[in-house]
């Protein structure tokens, strides 16, 4: 439905630079003649949390409703819930204006609670963007990018909402939400377009907003494996994919732009393209790691589909209020990473926890290369009744993300921040350097307010064939190591502030012994030099093929390739 009182309050209210088109230069007509044009599929972009609340700024669509309420406060913990709502951000401050403290949230640590809601607070619109089109096809696009290169209105792209830097959302912005392009199909012998039939591979064509737990489903109902990532609502053709594509098969199979065969794409130009390795092949490779809402939006990618394998997996835990025990853990771990990732071992560790699954070893080998860690985790039992030790088989991946992925995951309905490093095997090479590592690991955990995570994912055999545009440095690494910072609702701007230096000084122990790497899709906002960070040598070619593609710097996002920090549409970080 489109709101003509939302559109006028918008057109006269929204505030830019006075130098610079705004939405509020937009007139009525135009909006509906954008609307017309994609097939009414022009909506107002509603805060999640609106129905909770009693009063509500000038201009913000919705209306009060108990029932919906209800279903927000029961839902606000669980993904799967929240991307299926435009006006939701797993990470709740993206949806808030950060700069001016206007938001439309309920308390993440307790969403039962009234209060965030009720008098004499209010829902504001905050960096949710006022409209968005529901995009179905490259028509409902490229309409979009007309529009906006006419009328200067910003563009983002929205897929599930699953964002650490604020890349799918921008006050008084156009969003383009791709999640409802869910379509899946399997191909055993796909052909890329334009490609010889020799080129022919089995695959899967993933649509936009397909996201992983339904991919992971879909596979196991065709007997194949797909690499994903371990987040359950995530979309796996979207900022995943193009930022790289971590998951806990990587190691062996690959990052997601190790096996993505090819994009549909329509680029800021108005082309709706089709990347692979026979046709726009500079445009291919660029997506293939240089970052989501940047080229283009790709409508659906086609990844490689291996046959169904056999997983070993190992689990060990103790109680997570064991501190004492975390020292000794790490040491465990960081003396035995390097051999078990040649051993394809991919894995989870938290401070009381690891969790590793390979392809490449049967049972007994498994359990043998697991002794160390099963050893010193059995030998915390006696004083410690929280202590749990699994080794098992499993026939698929399907079966091992069923039962160790799909009911776990990072928080969502709050606000969080994250601070990240890729940690080479030069870091694990002598007794002197592991025990530095050890000591880096215990500095950071013992400055961040939520959690620190090893994530054993990297690409490690997979050689570096220069067919992807991530750093150079996800093949040496070891680990995705995770710092994790957040502060609740009520916070006031000085402790959300406060929350980004921290997580920032958090991962610094990590940062000065290792190179200038870190895994863009989940990084600290205030990553520097993050060109370097994320790109390692690719980013100047990487900028060559932005212009290309989008020389009017339609897409913009934070910290992208070719991003512009003066821009309006960032003015609601701090």
């Amino acid at each position: 439905m489109f709101f003509l009182p939302f559109i006028l309050f918008w057109a006269s209210a929204t505030h830019g630079h006075p130098h610079e088109p705004t939405i509020r230069d937009v007139t009525l007509e135009q909006w509906r003649a954008l609307n017309s044009s994609v097939g009414g599929k022009l909506h107002v972009g509603v805060p999640v949390a609106r129905p909770c609340f009693r009063l509500a700024a000038p201009g913000v669509g919705g209306t009060t409703n108990a029932t919906e309420c209800s279903a927000v406060r029961q839902g606000w913990g669980d993904s799967l819930f929240l991307v299926e709502h435009f006006g939701a951000y797993l990470n709740v401050q993206w949806g808030s204006c950060q700069a001016t403290e206007q938001t439309c949230v309920i308390s993440g640590l307790n969403s039962s609670n009234p209060v965030p809601s009720d008098p004499p607070n209010i829902c504001q619109q905050g960096s949710i963007p006022p409209y968005f089109i529901d995009v179905r096809g490259a028509s409902d696009v490229q309409k979009a990018f007309a529009f906006s290169k006419k009328t200067g209105v910003p563009l983002v792209v929205k897929n599930t909402g699953h964002d650490y830097k604020g890349r799918s959302s921008a006050p008084g912005s156009l969003a383009l939400w791709t999640h409802n392009l869910q379509q899946l199909s399997y191909n055993t012998s796909f052909v890329p377009v334009g490609c010889p039939a020799s080129h022919a591979k089995p695959g899967v064509t993933i649509g936009a907003g397909a996201i992983i737990t339904n991919i992971v489903a879909f596979a196991e109902a065709n007997n194949i494996t797909v690499v994903t990532g371990a987040e359950t609502s995530v979309g796996a053709s979207g900022g995943w994919l193009m930022g790289g594509g971590h998951g806990p098969l990587a190691n062996t199979l690959g990052l997601g732009v190790d096996r993505v065969l090819e994009f549909k794409i329509v680029t800021p130009t108005g082309d709706f393209l089709t990347a692979n390795e026979c046709q726009n092949t500079d445009l291919f490779w660029a997506l293939r790691g240089g970052g989501g809402g940047t080229f283009g939006v790709v409508l659906e990618s086609t990844t490689l589909a291996s046959p169904r394998i056999t997983l070993q997996v190992a689990f060990a835990a103790f109680s997570r209020n064991n501190t004492n025990a975390t020292r000794g853990l790490y040491e465990v771990i960081v003396d035995n990473s390097v051999r078990w990732a040649e051993q394809g071992f991919g894995g989870y560790i938290e401070p009381n926890q690891a969790l590793y699954v390979t392809p490449k070893l049967n049972s007994t080998e498994s359990a043998a290369s697991m002794k160390p860690l099963f050893d010193y985790v059995t030998s915390l039992a006696p004083s410690d009744p929280g202590v749990q030790i699994l080794s098992m088989e499993l026939p698929s991946y399907g079966a091992f993300f069923q039962n160790f992925i799909a009911n776990s995951g990072a928080p969502v309905g709050e606000n969080a921040v994250v601070g990240t490093r890729l940690v080479p095997a030069a870091n694990f090479n002598n007794t002197a350097s592991r025990s530095a590592l050890v000591d880096a690991l215990m500095q950071t955990l013992a400055h961040v307010t939520f959690d620190l995570t090893l994530i054993a994912t990297s690409p490690y055999n997979v050689p570096d064939t220069g067919a992807t545009s991530v750093t150079e440095a996800w093949r040496t690494a070891i680990w995705h190591a995770v710092a994790e910072g957040g502060w609740d609702a009520s916070a006031p701007v000085a402790d959300e502030k406060a929350a980004y230096a921290g997580i920032g000084q958090a991962i610094d122990f990590l940062r000065a012994m290792t190179p200038d790497a870190a895994y863009q899709n989940e990084a600290d906002v205030n990553e520097p030099n993050h060109e370097v960070s994320f790109w390692g040598t690719n980013y100047p070619r990487l900028l060559q093929i932005k212009r290309k593609y989008d020389p009017h710097n339609l897409l913009s996002c934070w910290h992208c390739v070719g991003y512009d920090p003066s821009s309006p549409r960032f003015s609601c970080y701090i």
